[in-house]
């Protein structure tokens, strides 16, 4: 078995043994252990994911490479975290005989293994969306630069908070900058300024992405100056209440602004078809089929009475503030998480 030693090994001070003998410091030492000396076949270890694999090496950083920690039991290396990170250093490589840092463990037994590994989450505190974007504009990375600026040429600022003039739904704007480009997002933000110039609940995740699925199913149908007319005569409340009787989800809120966009006229004239909407939807969605073929053709039926928006009275219905999805993003909504490509 080859070892390395690691560089600039630490210097056996008195100091540094005084430290080291500290309760709160692990006992442990780090060396470079090549690949193939290491083993990670435990029973509690946790399957490999060749997609995490296939993501992380299209993706590779050498400075987001962790040290590999190993408990060394009989003279073998058994790995308990970072198993992937060794597949994906050895994928990247194209060689298992390429080397890993590695913080050993020579004390440890096989059952208090599996008790670290399966409590090493356990007070880890994930980072926000919100902390993340903010960590990227502080990098200057392109992606989060160009958001905040198209978000900012608004009015608007990216907050923790929902309040007026406020977007929190960072994911959902890194989701339709990612997915749609720079335009689709300007113009997603500049229609919900225009119809409610900013108002509390008015830049929520569902209504960005319902615009958003509205401007890709439309494009040039979908008009800015019917939109503002027809969807800002609507209490903001009133259309969030017929959203979420609707179904759930951004598709709910598409449903909800195309009746209000259509409003009551018969007539075809910019009108906007809710077959087509579900049809775009099949583009989108896999593996889904929300509506069969009897309800598609009820949607573009002559009578739309039973889509015409509730008369509700907004005054004396108290509102539940709308939740922002950044924090569990698509996870209530399956057919919504699918369109917008998210796994």
């Amino acid at each position: 078995m080859d070892t390395y030693k690691p560089y600039g090994d630490v210097q056996r001070t008195d100091s540094t043994m005084d430290m080291m003998s500290n309760p709160f410091v692990p006992r442990v030492h780090f060396e470079l252990i090549r690949i193939r000396d290491l083993v990670s076949s435990q029973e509690y270890q946790r399957s490999l994911s060749p997609q995490h694999i296939a993501k992380a090496v299209a993706d590779f950083d050498l400075n987001q490479i962790n040290p590999v920690k190993v408990s060394r039991r009989l003279g073998v290396n058994y790995v308990f975290n970072g198993q992937h990170t060794v597949e994906i250093v050895a994928e990247k490589s194209g060689s298992r005989d390429t080397p890993v840092w590695c913080m050993i463990y020579d004390d440890l037994s096989y059952e208090h293994e599996a008790d670290i590994f399966a409590n090493q989450q356990k007070y880890v505190k994930s980072l926000s969306p919100l902390e993340i974007f903010q960590a990227n504009l502080e990098a200057k990375n392109n992606t989060q630069l160009m958001i905040r600026d198209i978000v900012q040429s608004y009015g608007l600022k990216i907050a923790k908070t929902a309040s007026s003039g406020n977007v929190n739904a960072v994911t959902t704007l890194e989701q339709i900058y990612n997915k749609y480009g720079f335009h689709t997002l300007d113009h997603v933000l500049r229609l919900c300024v225009i119809t409610w110039q900013g108002e509390k609940g008015s830049l929520s995740s569902n209504i960005l992405n319902a615009i958003a699925k509205l401007l890709v199913t439309y494009g040039d149908s979908l008009r800015d100056d019917l939109f503002k007319e027809r969807i800002g005569e609507i209490p903001l409340k009133q259309l969030i209440r017929n959203a979420k009787e609707r179904r759930p989800g951004a598709m709910g809120y598409a449903e909800a602004i195309v009746i209000a966009y259509n409003g009551k006229k018969k007539s075809p004239s910019a009108r906007l078809s809710m077959q087509k909407l579900y049809v775009s939807d099949k583009v989108y969605i896999t593996g889904i089929n929300p509506v069969d073929e009897e309800e598609l053709a009820v949607f573009d039926s002559t009578d739309e009475s039973q889509y015409e928006l509730d008369e509700l009275d907004s005054d004396t219905e108290e509102e539940q503030e709308e939740e922002d999805d950044d924090y569990l993003p698509f996870a209530q909504h399956p057919e919504e998480a699918a369109w917008a490509g998210i796994k």
